[in-house]
């Protein structure tokens, strides 16, 4: 990997650690408990319930994304950060500017 390469999937990766935190913050305040005693009705209350379960859900991955992106960001000078860890071949730049966070090559992944 080139220097160039590895400014530009640095920099890639600051901005999607920023949109995450970003997405994370706004998720985290839509998690606010549905009170009983709020006069909706029935079906806006499931409803309600409903969209926090999927931002619930939205929210651990968004985490776990940012997680994942801040430890690679940690090893992105490592002489090893772009190889696959089961097969040890160059992860195509393509492959680290989509999913910086990625560990493997498409065919190990799979």
């Amino acid at each position: 990997m080139t220097t160039e390469q590895r400014s530009e999937l640095r920099e890639r990766m600051r901005q999607e650690i920023e949109v995450l935190e970003t997405n994370i913050a706004r998720l985290e305040d839509g998690l606010s408990p549905v009170a009983p005693d709020v006069a909706i009705g029935r079906l806006s209350r499931l409803d309600t319930m409903l969209n926090q379960g999927i931002n619930q859900s939205s929210l651990s991955q968004s985490r776990t994304r940012l997680v994942r992106l801040q430890h690679a960001l940690k090893r992105i000078n490592d002489p090893d950060f772009g190889e696959c860890i089961e097969c040890g071949e160059a992860i195509p730049i393509a492959r680290l500017l989509a999913l910086p966070e990625c560990q493997m090559c498409v065919e190990c992944a799979e």
